[in-house]
Parts: structure tokens; C-alpha cells; sequence
């Protein structure tokens, strides 16, 4: 059955703490309570630089047997190198730190440059590189890629065309695999702001006419200043009501809610399926 998940772009911000983490909670508990409210996150921190084997086993086995990351690929693949054909050594520590996510590991996301303009045969060699096991999404920060040929490329190898609201060049929403990748920046796609409840009405149903098609779908909220997205993403959960899985209980979910009693009311933990 397809599946919604939606969750935030990252969750180790300190601004965070007070309107979501209760401010007595450890930063090492951070995660496990993040995925007492959401079923999936996407992995920021990694885009700037690899992490330890032991920094992504603690991930795992902080989190829910159903919970999903998303894995922001390194700007050294796609900054540096380009998505050049040197890239597969670091495609394969991707993929090494990656597999220690077990069950858990979701899609790669690969956000190109805003000063990296179309380039097909590039697209189409650097495609080639990839595992096919693997869910891939791209997310292109300059306009010219939004061409039907970039469109039928990623749809031939069931690539997700990142449908996101970023300023630099907002993404058509056009899905092009068996799953759909969202991101949103803030109504004004620069990480900051809430969405109004008329631009997350229309996400709710444009994400539920894709589930019906069979679609699993992933929405990461980035507009994380004054920690507005854990609230537009919890507030698209409740559009969507029983559409979206609830997070089980997780282990250290009374402990946290212990430490801030305020916090249960304001967050209302979701119950146990």
C-alpha cells in the first residue's frame, strides 16, 4: 500500500527547542523524540560532510522499526565533482555509510548547484552510475532543467524530479517515478515563515490524488527558522488525517514528555497504531 511520510529537513536546531523539543530534553535524546512525531526526516547534516559509521548506527537505533530517512547526497558529488563521471567512489562511500541504515534508509536526494545550468549528456551519464535499488531524487536549482527531455530521462529510470518552492528555480509539479519527492522552503522559499492553511490544503490534495495512483510520498518541510516546519508539517498531517501512518510509541517517549509536562498538550503525541 502506498505510503505518505512526512517529516522536516533536519531536526538539530536550537530554535527548536521550547516550541518543539521540551527545552529539558538532552540534545542526544533529540531524535528519539522527533520520531515520536514524525515518521521520517531528511539528513542535511550529511551534504556538508560524511558521517561516522557509529553517528548513522545511532540514528537507526534511535528511531521507530518504521521510520524513513532521506539522505542528502554530499555537495562534493554534486558541487564539487558536478555529477562528473569521477563521481563513483564517493557514490560508493554513499552508499556504505547509507546501508547502515538498514530497513530505515530512504531516498538520495541530489541538490545541484544554482550556477549548474542543463547539461543532458551529463544528466544521462552520471544516471547510469547509480544503483537501480535505490530511490533517487534531484533537486535542480536553476530553470533550465525543467525541459521535457531532463523529464522523460528521469522518468525512464523512475527518478523523482524534487518538487520544490525554492527561489531559485521552483520546480513544476510533474511527477516523473513511482514515488514523489517534496521540499518546502517556506512560502517564499527562503527557509523561513509558515505556509498559509490555503497553500497546504492544495499540497493535501495534489498528495492524495498521487496516493491514489499508488505512489508512496515524501515531504520534507526546510523552513526552519523560528521552528515553522515541524508546525506545517504537522499541520499537513492532520489535513490528511488517517491518510498519514502515526509513529508507535517509541521507548523514550515517556521520558521526554516526563521532563516537559507541557509538552504533551502541545504536541499531542500521536497514539499507537
Amino acid at each position: 500500500m502506498a505510503r505518505i511520510l512526512i517529516g522536516t529537513s533536519g531536526w538539530h536546531y536550537p530554535s527548536w527547542r521550547g516550541p518543539f523539543f521540551p527545552k529539558e530534553l538532552p540534545l542526544k535524546r533529540q531524535l528519539g523524540y522527533y520520531a515520536t512525531q514524525f515518521t521520517t526526516t531528511e539528513l542535511n547534516g550529511v551534504f556538508y560532510r560524511t558521517p561516522t559509521e557509529k553517528a548513522v548506527a545511532g540514528w537507526r537505533d534511535a528511531t521507530n522499526k518504521d521510520f524513513v530517512f532521506a539522505w542528502k547526497a554530499s555537495k562534493f558529488i554534486t558541487h564539487w565533482k558536478r555529477l562528473s563521471g569521477n563521481s563513483a567512489n564517493s557514490l560508493e562511500l554513499l552508499e556504505d555509510r547509507l546501508s547502515l541504515l538498514r530497513g530505515k534508509a530512504g531516498p538520495i536526494l541530489f541538490q545541484l548547484p544554482p550556477n549548474f545550468t542543463i547539461d543532458a549528456d551529463r544528466l544521462a551519464s552520471f544516471l547510469r552510475l547509480l544503483k537501480r535499488q535505490r530511490r533517487y531524487a534531484f533537486e535542480f536549482r536553476h530553470s533550465s532543467w525543467y525541459e521535457p527531455r531532463i523529464l522523460k530521462l528521469l522518468t525512464a529510470r523512475n527518478i523523482a524530479l524534487c518538487i520544490s518552492d525554492h527561489h531559485d528555480a521552483p520546480a513544476p509539479w510533474k511527477r516523473t517515478a513511482d514515488f514523489v519527492y517534496v521540499r518546502g522552503h517556506g512560502p517564499g522559499g527562503r527557509y523561513r515563515g509558515h505556509y498559509k492553511p490555503t497553500q497546504l490544503a492544495d499540497w493535501a490534495k495534489r498528495i492524495q490524488g498521487w496516493k491514489r495512483q499508488g505512489c508512496d510520498v515524501y515531504v520534507y518541510f526546510d523552513n526552519d527558522q523560528k521552528s515553522a516546519a515541524p508546525a506545517d508539517a504537522r499541520r499537513l498531517c492532520e489535513l490528511l488525517g488517517s491518510a498519514v501512518p502515526r509513529p508507535p510509541r517509541h521507548r523514550n517517549q515517556q521520558f521526554c514528555l516526563a521532563l516537559a509536562p507541557k509538552a504533551k498538550e502541545q504536541m499531542r503525541c500521536p497514539p499507537t497504531r
